[in-house]
Order: structure tokens, then C-alpha cells, then sequence
């Protein structure tokens, strides 16, 4: 009788790889957790007075949508008083940038609307928003 050494494996035993990937994973969950600890300090308390921001944001956002409605930083106005925000936000912070997001079936208009009040106030950093070309 002849034995056969020759015999290919018909399978491969990957138990050993997945015991290995289940060890580094437990091992990495440990590390992360272990290294946001830090050292026990007993904490100031805060007022529950609302605090005023630090700097004042240098970027508004004038949101035009399908009906031609117009907001500001996500609040429904007219272009009077995104007029008037506008002229605020400039006094108190001279390089305040503006970005105009148009829904696509915006009338180009209104676009044109928030650019005249943006360009009559003297901000001369205006960016439009749009989405990546191979974004649907």
C-alpha cells in the first residue's frame, strides 16, 4: 500500500488568521480606550449665563431657495434685513466673506438680487456654492 504526499490541499484553514484579527482587534479597542482617560482633576464650574462667541463668524452663508425665498445663516429674511446684517457684520469685522447657495431651480434673478446687495455693501469676498461635478 502507497501513501499519498503528494495530495493537494482542498481547503485552506483561515481559523488561525481570524484568531489573530480577533486579538489585534480587542488589543486596538483597549489602546483607544485607555488612552482617552487622562488624569482625574476636579473641574471648574461654569455660569448658565449664555456665553458671547469668542470672534465673530468671518463667513456668511445668504441661502436662496426654489420659491426665491431668502435666509441668512439658515434665518428666513428679506433682502432688507440681510441688508442690513450684512452692513452689521462688515462694520464689526471688515473681512467678512459671503457665500450664495442657489437651489438649481432658482430664478437667476434672485441670484443676481443677493449679489447686488452683497456688491453694494463693499464685500469683495463672495463665493458661490455648487456641488461636484460627478455628484448627483
Amino acid at each position: 500500500m502507497q501513501i499519498q504526499e503528494d495530495k493537494a490541499y482542498d481547503d485552506i484553514n483561515i481559523t488561525p488568521m481570524l484568531d489573530l484579527a480577533y486579538v489585534l482587534l480587542v488589543i486596538f479597542i483597549l489602546m483607544c480606550t485607555a488612552s482617552v482617560q487622562g488624569i482625574k482633576v476636579n473641574l471648574p464650574h461654569a455660569s448658565n449665563a449664555p456665553s458671547k462667541p469668542l470672534t465673530q463668524p468671518r463667513t456668511q452663508a445668504i441661502t436662496v431657495n426654489n420659491e426665491g425665498k431668502y435666509a441668512l445663516n439658515t434665518e428666513p429674511m428679506t433682502l432688507d434685513q440681510i441688508r442690513q446684517r450684512l452692513s452689521d457684520a462688515k462694520a464689526a469685522n471688515p473681512d467678512v466673506n459671503v457665500v450664495i447657495r442657489g437651489d438649481s431651480q432658482t430664478q437667476y434673478q434672485a441670484i443676481m438680487d443677493a449679489l447686488a446687495v452683497v456688491g453694494n455693501l463693499g464685500i469683495s469676498e463672495v463665493g458661490l456654492a455648487t456641488k461636484p461635478a460627478n455628484s448627483k
